[in-house]
């Protein structure tokens, strides 16, 4: 087994601790670390952020680029399978009427509702990120008003939105991402869901690829990725929605939201809803008929 290490610091409050954790989940270069944030101490609501390398030891540039000037614990684990363990301590998720859990909180799950099971460490999108869950919260808000028939999922991840879609709907959903291990987690995802014969998957860069166009114009596509890419594709992606569809993109901070905002806007999309959770921003996008 890989020799693991563990860095910490102690926060005092709760939104700094996830706050801190979700910019260190969005700017890691290790894609086998883990991050977590828990209360270390509920009496005095005092929380940790703690992440687990496997290999060699952390490098110490990168770790100040992380945690800032954040005093940090530094230790060498024994031989434990210490990403496992640190996945099994992620609390599940609720937003609105979905429930995203680990597979060892299947006796938590909720009777009524949407319930999820995603595994920590797969691929981008566990719902613990402040940009999955809302997503997730804007995926809930428009399903209140409107059934969409089809639903593109770009850049899914560990599809867990595409998932959330499906199960809520019992309709089609297709699932994007440029990774192919992505893609091979967001298949299993599916399936272990029950949802593989409503999600289908393709590894594409973009929405060129002719799975894609042949399954566009969808009446609701989801993006959460990043504030560049998305500008970049905007001309690409704003033609995957069907006249009076629904657009939600994520993946960017409050202060960008002005200027997605307005490249959107020629396409005939305009904002109708936004989440706020942890600096990140959900929008929530209506194209017009015409």
């Amino acid at each position: 087994m890989a020799q693991t290490w563990k860095v910490s610091t102690a926060l005092l409050q709760q939104t700094d601790a996830e706050s801190l954790a979700d910019q260190i989940d969005t700017a890691l270069l290790d894609d086998d670390a883990v991050v977590s944030a828990y209360e270390k101490d509920p009496v005095n609501q005092q929380w940790c952020v703690e992440i687990y390398f496997q290999g060699q030891a952390p490098d110490q540039t990168e770790l100040g680029r992380l945690f800032g000037r954040q005093p940090l614990t530094t230790e060498k684990l024994p031989d434990t399978d210490w990403v496992s363990h640190s996945q099994s301590q992620l609390a599940p998720i609720q937003a609105g009427r979905f429930f995203v859990h680990g597979a060892h909180d299947r006796a938590r799950r909720p009777a009524s509702g949407v319930s999820i099971e995603i595994q920590a460490g797969q691929a981008f999108g566990t719902g613990h990120h402040g940009t999955t869950r809302g997503c997730l919260l804007a995926l809930d808000d428009l399903l209140n008003r409107k059934q969409p028939e089809t639903v593109l999922d770009v850049g899914c991840g560990s599809a867990v939105l595409a998932i959330a879609f499906a199960l809520a709907t019992k309709r089609r959903a297709l699932a994007s991402d440029v990774d192919p291990v992505a893609i091979d987690v967001a298949q299993a995802n599916a399936q272990s869901n029950r949802a593989g014969s409503l999600v289908q998957t393709v590894v594409a860069k973009g929405t060129s690829h002719p799975q894609i166009r042949a399954f566009t114009p969808a009446q609701l596509a989801m993006a959460n990725i990043l504030a560049k890419p998305l500008m970049d594709m905007k001309a690409d992606l704003a033609p995957c929605v069907a006249p009076g569809g629904c657009l939600i993109l994520s993946g960017i901070t409050v202060d960008q939201e002005s200027r997605l905002l307005g490249s959107y806007r020629p396409f005939g999309l305009t904002l109708r809803k936004r989440w706020r959770l942890e600096g990140w921003s959900t929008l929530l996008l209506d194209r017009s008929q015409v």
